[in-house]
């Protein structure tokens, strides 16, 4: 009698830089996927390389890594692999990233504080070739079609101008940004000077109210 053909296991890359995190994630991975393959990465490059190195099946990705946005190492993973699956999970509200992350081709959006069962359907919504959206964002979206719900100024901002805005309202410096974003100093404040025209504001303080109010910042 002929054996089935076994499945082939799945296989997840896991990027996040708190090994906790990435330990309880572990776990409910095997949980919704037993026998999967998980490779961890602690930084964005780290995620990126991997990627490049090997095709997978998925890939869990935290939107704050030390050394890049999740959303910078969404598109650089897209442009390796188009139609790799990518679930980037946050401890920022849908309000603050979700819309962006879709944009830029993640297949779904969770923030940390999902219950298990959540972050299960949705990587079981993700290998199947399919988008996670929370019943949350989706109201969200359906308010925006309806013309319900006013769009925030703040999504006019290209990537780049929120990211430089966040980083602001975090109180760093222009020179720390221009560090931590691998740009000049000169560019740094070239996307100051939009924020300000762009948001109708005068000065970093207002820039920080800016943020706060939006729930752009924690």
């Amino acid at each position: 009698m002929q054996k089935p053909p076994t499945e082939k296991p799945r296989s997840i890359l896991l990027a996040d830089d708190h090994a906790v995190v990435r330990r309880g994630l572990r776990q409910v991975i095997a949980d919704e996927c037993a026998g999967a393959l998980v490779e961890e990465a602690a930084t964005g490059q780290a995620a990126v390389d991997a990627v490049r190195r090997q095709a997978w099946d998925a890939v869990l990705l935290d939107i704050n890594l030390p050394d890049k946005n999740g959303l910078e190492v969404l598109k650089e993973i897209k442009e390796v692999r188009p139609t790799l699956p990518v679930l980037i999970l946050s401890h920022h509200a849908e309000a603050q990233y979700a819309a962006r992350a879709y944009k830029s081709g993640a297949a779904g959006y969770l923030t940390k504080d999902s219950v298990p069962d959540e972050l299960n359907l949705a990587i079981r919504k993700v290998l199947a070739g399919g988008r996670y959206v929370s019943p949350s964002f989706a109201e969200q979206i359906a308010g925006h079609l309806s013309g319900e719900t006013v769009a925030a100024p703040h999504e006019t901002l290209s990537d780049r101008e929120h990211l430089v805005l966040c980083e602001i309202a975090q109180g760093k410096a222009v020179s720390q940004i221009a560090d931590e974003l691998f740009l000049s100093v000169k560019t740094v404040s070239t996307y100051r000077a939009r924020l300000l025209k762009k948001l109708h504001l005068s000065n970093n303080a207002e820039l920080i109210r800016f943020a706060i109010d939006q729930r752009l910042v924690e």
